[in-house]
């Protein structure tokens, strides 16, 4: 009965996208997005028919396949791999053998066991079946290095074979986007200092933002990674074997023999100070076991050729995740579908109704425009992550990139928060988009969250490519509906959970905004079309930390 449902559903909406696409074009109107089209494609990805569209299950297969021909009804071209419309991601899936993990703590001969989950909790090995690791433990703050903002938690400290005891997030003083780019170094930066593990002790500020608790829902989710071309996993470190996230009250016996107490060091976190680095003068031992599987799943890539003789050989990317995190099996609940209609049904079908409006037009902007479907976001930004290693264009040719994840369509928005846009001359454009259709540009309200590196397009980012993501602001156009209480309701109850389906938003929050859907898309259809038609490619400003550290020659204020 689904199959056949699923089946309807496409040769309908595919029906639907040829009608679109074939509509008269006029030189005169300027294309506007439909906020039914939005409607039709996020009920159909929302769907439960399509379980949640967990990365490498056949419900995201389907989920691509309608992707890719609403794209091709639209007369898009193929630009995956072999004239097709798809770029397989080759992935290692691993699971954590629950009643394998232990955490025992060595403290003047004495042993202590802390239990599973409660005291801590780990992810399985992406590269062992079996891991046991006893080392001595080092304490090194926040395990940042930067030059650039004068950190350095491993000064004076040897973790050579040891395992580093970090705490989690960042300090305050940083800026939110830098400060989630250094952030997301801490693994590859206690590698390079041949540290074999890392333990991460749960902060007071970090049970505020992401509860301890809400971390345990998902301890049976599989971890995944896509695979090089030898077959090794991407960004793996095969040294730095164990790994644990610990619950404050556990993490103060780590803290017996030391200088300092753990109380000692959320006192200074209170007091806006950075704690230094030290020797803990315990040992640990930890261990887990996985099973590893290999599968596959498909990014979705699409383009519409530009019209210069020149430009068109270079590439605005707007880019979307098509995956969401499957079912729930954790919760007690009769309802275990994640629909993830928010996150990312809607940037999706954002997306598709943006290319949709660049269709319409009588003629083709400057440059090509490549739409770019990706899987694997919820796993760790993966399908991105193995784009921007494996372009199907070349890399120096994508002059920027337009993510849409996670729009909240729950309320008028009246404001937006642009990520990125304060880094490169996208920010004007941004600005420009958004005034068109009287929207006013935010600074990040939830700078502790670090959304800056939680989306695709901090893939691209790391490759040099100047990129903006879109997130709707905390203001509402409604005086009856505050925007910001409405997408703190969401995140705290319905994000990541069963509940972000069409029905129960319906039921929270009334009707779904897919009109503010249409204004979302109208900005964002705006921005990549400005790029697209302005010789100019973008590039990084001076000022912007991002211009030293990921700028190319070619896409620097300072070389303009």
């Amino acid at each position: 009965m689904k199959f056949k449902l699923i089946v309807a559903a496409l040769a309908f909406s595919a029906v639907t996208g040829c009608v679109s696409s074939t509509a008269p074009k006029s030189a005169a109107v300027q294309p506007a997005a439909s906020a039914k089209a939005i409607e039709a494609h996020m009920q159909f990805l929302a769907s439960d028919e399509l379980a949640g569209r967990e990365t490498g299950s056949k419900e995201h297969e389907i989920a691509s396949l309608y992707i890719a021909t609403q794209l091709q009804a639209l007369g898009l071209l193929p630009a995956g791999e072999n004239g097709s419309y798809f770029q397989r991601v080759p992935l290692r899936k691993a699971r954590l053998a629950q009643d394998s993990a232990s955490f025992t703590l060595h403290v003047d001969g004495k042993d202590t066991e802390l239990s599973y989950p409660k005291a801590f909790f780990t992810g399985p090995s992406m590269q062992y079946p079996q891991t046991d690791v006893t080392a001595p433990l080092v304490f090194a703050g926040y395990g940042l290095v930067s030059k650039e903002f004068a950190l350095d938690d491993y000064a004076g400290l040897d973790v050579k074979g040891k395992i580093v005891v970090l705490l989690a997030g960042r300090p305050d003083s940083l800026p939110s986007e830098e400060a989630a780019h250094l952030n997301s170094l801490k693994t590859k930066l206690a590698a390079e200092r041949g540290a074999v593990g890392i333990i991460t002790i749960h902060t007071p500020k970090q049970e505020k933002t992401r509860p301890y608790a809400t971390s345990l829902l998902y301890l049976n989710a599989p971890s995944m990674e896509w695979l090089q071309a030898d077959g090794t996993p991407a960004d793996s470190y095969p040294d730095l074997k164990a790994g644990a996230y610990v619950h404050p009250d556990a993490a103060a016996a780590l803290f017996t023999k030391a200088e300092h107490s753990l109380a000692d060091i959320f006192t200074q976190l209170e007091n806006k100070q950075n704690p230094a680095g030290f020797e803990l003068g315990v040992t640990a031992s930890l261990s887990r076991r996985s099973t590893h599987e290999q599968i596959s799943s498909p990014n979705v890539i699409a383009m519409l050729p530009g019209s210069d003789p020149v430009l068109k050989d270079e590439y605005v990317v707007i880019t979307a995740h098509s995956d969401h995190i499957g079912l729930a099996n954790d919760l007690r609940t009769d309802d275990k579908i994640n629909n993830g209609a928010m996150d990312n049904a809607a940037g999706v079908s954002i997306l598709l109704e943006t290319a949709r409006l660049f269709s319409q037009l009588p003629q083709a902007p400057k440059r090509s425009i490549l739409f770019v479907v990706v899987t694997g976001e919820e796993k760790g930004l993966l399908g991105a992550d193995y784009f921007a290693n494996n372009p199907t264009k070349p890399i120096e040719k994508l002059v920027a990139n337009v993510n849409l994840d996670m729009p909240v369509l729950l309320y008028p928005f009246a404001d937006m928060v642009a990520f990125g846009a304060n880094h490169s001359s996208l920010g004007k454009v941004v600005e420009r988009a958004a005034a068109k259709e009287g929207i006013a540009l935010s600074p990040d309200p939830m700078p502790e969250q670090a959304i800056f590196t939680r989306s695709d397009h901090y893939t691209l980012v790391k490759k040099g490519v100047p990129a903006v993501f879109l997130m709707t602001g905390f203001k509402s156009q409604d005086p009856a509906q505050d925007g910001g209480k409405i997408w703190g309701s969401f995140f705290a109850k319905h994000y990541h959970k069963p509940s972000d389906d069409i029905p129960s938003l319906i039921k929270d929050y009334g009707a779904i905004r897919y009109d503010a859907g249409a204004v979302f898309a109208n900005i964002n259809y705006n921005i990549a079309l400005d790029i697209a038609n302005t010789e100019q490619r973008p590039y990084w400003l001076k000022q912007s930390f991002f211009n030293g550290v990921f700028g190319k020659p070619y896409n620097r204020e300072s070389a303009n």
